[in-house]
């Protein structure tokens, strides 16, 4: 791995995706959870206020931070399903892994709020029509964004993270 900050490389998006793709990319995000959960067992106190990298974000941060981003991708789904092209909100992520209900938090209970999420979320997706997944949302940032392009995002979004997490394992010898 030659760059921490990317532990399984950058997110890219060729374009369209095709049913078997879409349904991988389902079945990921239906992984999240006890891949998450699965990569922060058994770590002590101590383990979770480690960085996952110089500068990086703690173990426990990364955890708080998958549930908040993926709540946010959640509500896009469904701005985009019921309006047309609306313009979302971005968050500024790196304040929110700053806020004092981080160090009070115990990581299970983003653990549980991711759970509940996820299942919300993966049943959603699996009713998508193919017209559903053409619907878009404008991110002021990032410009017109369709669903199809958040679902591979999210996708690699929860591994991205999980894998931040195996890796400083592996790094540490836990």
């Amino acid at each position: 791995m030659s760059d921490p900050r990317y532990p399984i490389g950058k997110f890219t998006f060729d374009g369209s995706l095709n049913e078997a793709q879409r349904e991988k990319f389902i079945d990921d995000i239906e992984q999240t959870p006890a891949s998450l959960r699965t990569a922060v067992k058994n770590l002590s106190p101590e383990q979770i206020e480690t960085p996952y990298r110089d500068a990086g974000w703690t173990v426990r941060q990364v955890v708080h931070h998958v549930p908040e981003s993926h709540m946010n991708a959640y509500i896009r789904f469904k701005l985009a399903l019921t309006e047309d092209e609306p313009t979302i909100k971005p968050y500024m992520e790196d304040r929110w892994a700053e806020l004092a209900d981080v160090p009070s938090t115990p990581p299970e209970v983003s653990l549980a709020l991711l759970d509940s999420l996820h299942n919300r979320w993966v049943r959603l997706l699996r009713t998508f029509r193919p017209e559903d997944w053409k619907r878009t949302f404008r991110h002021p940032e990032l410009g017109v964004v369709s669903l199809e392009k958040n679902l591979a995002l999210y996708a690699w979004h929860g591994r991205h993270h999980t894998a931040h997490i195996t890796e400083l394992r592996k790094k540490m010898g836990w």
